[in-house]
């Protein structure tokens, strides 16, 4: 099938616990028995919804994942379920009929290029890059204050969200996470991120992304430990319109990241047939 490799060589960096496991966190609303109220209400600074704490990208509902991918099962990492990731890390477009997202020549040399590459995403080591870094399962913390919010992710390179008024820049270096800006509508966070790095695709399908795309986020923490995310991507080079779809995250509050580097720790390649 197309894309299934990549979509192979994704599966095999695990999500793992943190390093202090169980270490209760400060500041968390919890229950007489102790465990987290997530229901409670989100906390604020400076007036808007903070997002600070660890978070989890949420698995996907029994039999949505074998609707997008047949025959993913046959392919699941003992501890790493497959077919419980989110439809849009395999495939941006999931929520769209063939043919409704148009994609142009130049993209569709570019998806065949990266179709063809079997371990583009496993023993190259590249970063994986937006928005299919959030969208994996693997823990990510987020550290916000007044003028920058920082995401760190378990295994991918960090990402800024300047805070401060400043504009996108005119003429980017191209970067794996872009350059993003973001300022508060209400209580939604909403982000934009320019000056991605092609190299980079979409999702574990291979949709690529071209040196203009523009990516749009919207951010809204419902309760303490629930957050929606609306992405919306725009790129008119290789795509025939803008595409979106949403996701949610749980919050891990008594965990922490496990340092994960691609070269260290990848101990797959030889047994992938």
């Amino acid at each position: 099938m197309p894309g299934m490799q990549r979509a192979v060589a994704l599966l095999f960096a695990a999500t793992l616990s943190g390093q202090w496991i169980n270490e209760p966190a400060r500041g968390v609303p919890r229950a007489h028995d102790g465990k987290p109220n997530l229901s409670a209400p989100a906390p604020r600074a400076g007036g808007h919804p903070d997002f600070t704490g660890l978070w989890q990208t949420d698995f996907a509902p029994p039999g949505e994942i074998e609707k997008v991918v047949p025959g993913l099962s046959l392919t699941t990492v003992p501890g790493d379920d497959a077919t419980t990731f989110s439809k849009y890390l395999f495939n941006v477009l999931a929520d769209y009929a063939p043919d409704e997202v148009k994609l142009s020549a130049e993209a569709q040399k570019e998806w065949e290029a990266n179709k063809s590459i079997s371990d583009a995403l496993g023993p190259r080591c590249l970063p994986i890059g937006l928005p299919m870094t959030d969208l994996f399962p693997m823990p990510k913390r987020i550290v916000q204050t007044a003028n920058l919010i920082v995401v760190l992710y378990e295994g991918d390179l960090p990402r800024q969200i300047h805070m401060d008024g400043r504009k996108l820049p005119a003429n980017p270096n191209p970067a794996w996470v872009g350059y993003s800006v973001g300022k508060w509508d209400g209580d939604t966070l909403v982000v934009e991120t320019v000056g991605l790095n092609p190299r980079a695709a979409l999702d574990a399908f291979g949709h690529p992304r071209s040196d203009t795309m523009r990516l749009r986020e919207r951010w809204r923490r419902r309760d303490f430990g629930h957050l929606n995310v609306e992405m919306t991507i725009e790129d008119s080079k290789y795509y025939s319109k803008p595409f979106a779809f949403q996701y949610s995250s749980t919050l891990v509050p008594d965990d922490d990241l496990l340092e994960w580097v691609c070269t260290e720790n990848e101990k797959d390649k030889g047994h992938i047939k």
